[in-house]
Formats: structure tokens, sequence, C-alpha cells
């Protein structure tokens, strides 16, 4: 496994996620550069000691002077601010990295996308895996597959190797919104309460990425679900919850609940097995009982 010591790690749409993997690159020894569209989010960056932060639209290629080109490491690990921006933020923004690392002389070691498995369609229970079929998958995720097979079409010349993580419900410290909704004492929740909620913490997620950025150079060019590795169905977890907090036990109402862009949330669990098997990966949180718990420690 390489080191990050001494390399340099462009992180792009450097948010929840991208904040956490710059505090563990540099804790790593790395020379950490972000680009965010945020100032807020750059001012607390520049604080943490990233050696640069632009403040920009990943899909403008207004950055692209700013930050130099060939790089050791890249992660794209934008998100959008809702399904209007879809095609900007997914596809303009992976366009725009790509024309960034082809003006460089050197290509871009290794970068990293963090997609998302909403590129799935696979429901009813289904076991799904990275080489399963995203034919059929809603609008939101043929975008986003679309800014998959963008990376995937990259030159080495451009690319040295690429890793897409196809993440599944991001949550961890300031993110949590079901606990959130108990908390503030919701007597009913959307959704069926037997569909199973497939969940992938913050940490895990930086520790994936960062297994990816450490892969023997025999490794590249993979595609790697990142998720729990005990998706439970939602009654179980929201039980679990209310017991914690010392709240009622809300009802489902039944209905199908939406994902992003209003389709309904399928049932099904998201297998983490291939990142375990190929990198080595495990979760630091293997189930939301270890991971909520964390959470809801003092």
């Amino acid at each position: 496994m390489s080191s990050l010591a001494g390399k340099r790690l462009v992180i792009f749409g450097c948010g929840y996620v991208g904040t956490a993997l710059a505090r563990a690159a540099l804790a790593a020894g790395a020379k950490v550069e972000a680009l965010t569209r945020n100032p807020a989010k750059a001012a607390a960056l520049r604080r943490t000691g990233l050696a640069q932060v632009v403040v920009a639209d990943l899909a403008s290629p207004d950055w692209h002077g700013q930050i130099a080109g060939g790089a050791d490491f890249a992660v794209n690990c934008v998100s959008s601010g809702g399904p209007d921006t879809y095609r900007q933020t997914y596809v303009g923004g992976m366009a725009s990295i790509l024309a960034w690392a082809a003006r460089s002389a050197a290509p871009v070691g290794t970068l990293v996308y963090t997609s998302s498995t909403s590129v799935y369609p696979q429901g009813g229970g289904a076991t799904v895996v990275e080489t399963d079929s995203t034919d059929g998958t809603t609008p939101s995720g043929a975008i986003i597959r679309e800014s998959e097979i963008l990376l995937q079409s990259a030159p080495p010349a451009v690319v040295r190797r690429h890793f897409i993580l196809r993440l599944a419900g991001i949550y961890g410290p300031e993110r949590h919104r079901l606990l959130d909704r108990l908390r503030a004492g919701s007597s009913q929740l959307g959704g069926a309460g037997d569909h199973r909620l497939n969940l992938a913490h913050r940490d895990d997620t930086v520790t994936g990425i960062l297994a990816c950025l450490g892969a023997p150079a025999a490794i590249g060019s993979e595609i790697f679900n990142v998720a729990d590795s005990a998706p439970a169905p939602r009654t179980e977890v929201v039980r679990w919850l209310a017991k914690k907090l010392g709240r009622p036990m809300p009802a489902f109402d039944g209905s199908l609940a939406a994902r992003r862009g209003g389709a309904p949330m399928p049932d099904r669990i998201i297998s983490n097995a291939k990142i375990r098997r190929v990198l080595g990966w495990r979760p630091l949180y293997p189930d939301y009982r270890v991971g909520f718990g964390n959470i809801l420690s003092p």
C-alpha cells in the first residue's frame, strides 16, 4: 500500500465527506488542496491547514488555472444542491475535472469518484453487487451513471487509474436526519417499515477513499459499493433509536419513501463484499447500532 506522506491530493467538492477526508490526509502527511463553492466552508478549510482552497463552481472552467495539474491523487466528492442541478453538478463537474487534467503534461495519478447506489434500479429484496445492471434506474441515477462513464472513458494520459465508490446513504456526526426527526417527536414517518435501510458512515466513506488512494498499483479502474455490513429493516432501526432516545415509536405511513428526484425507495441489500475482498477494507461502523451509538455517545 502506498503512503500519502509528501503526496499531493486535490479534493473537489470538499463538503461533508471531503472535509473529513482532508483532515485524515493531512494527518497522514499529504499536501491537500481543495475546491468548494461555499465561501464559509472555504474559510473553515483554510483554518485546518490546507495548502490551497479555491472557491468556484466545479462545472465551470474558471478554476482550471488556479489549481496545478498532475496531482498524485484527486477525489471528486461533489454533492448536488437538488435535482435541478444534477446534470451540472455531476456530469458538468466530472467533465470539468477531466478537462483540467488534460491540460497538464502529467496525468492525475489516481482519481476517486464518490458516486451513489442510486445508479442501481434493483429492489424486491435483491442483494446488489457492482456488476448488476444500471439500466432502468431513475432519471437522477442515470445522470450520475453518465458521470461515471465519463471517468471510465478517460484515457491514461489524463487519469492513470480511477476508482468509483458507489455510496449508500451517508450519515455521521452532524448528519443524521432520521435521528433528528425522532428527537423532534415525529409521530409518523414516510415509507414502508419493512424496507432495508442501507447506510454508510462518513468515516467509513473516508477510509474507503483512502483504501483506493493507497491501493497497490496493480489494482485500478474498479467500482466498489460502500455500505455497512448489516442493512436492517427501517422498523428495526427506528425502534432501536426511539428506545435510546426515550421517544415513542412512530408509525410508518406505508407509502413509498422517495429518494432524490421523487423516485420510490427500493427494498434491497447493498453488498460491500467486493471492496472488503479486493482492498481489505472493513467498516469501522459495521451496523446502525455501532454507528448511531457513536453519535449518541456523550
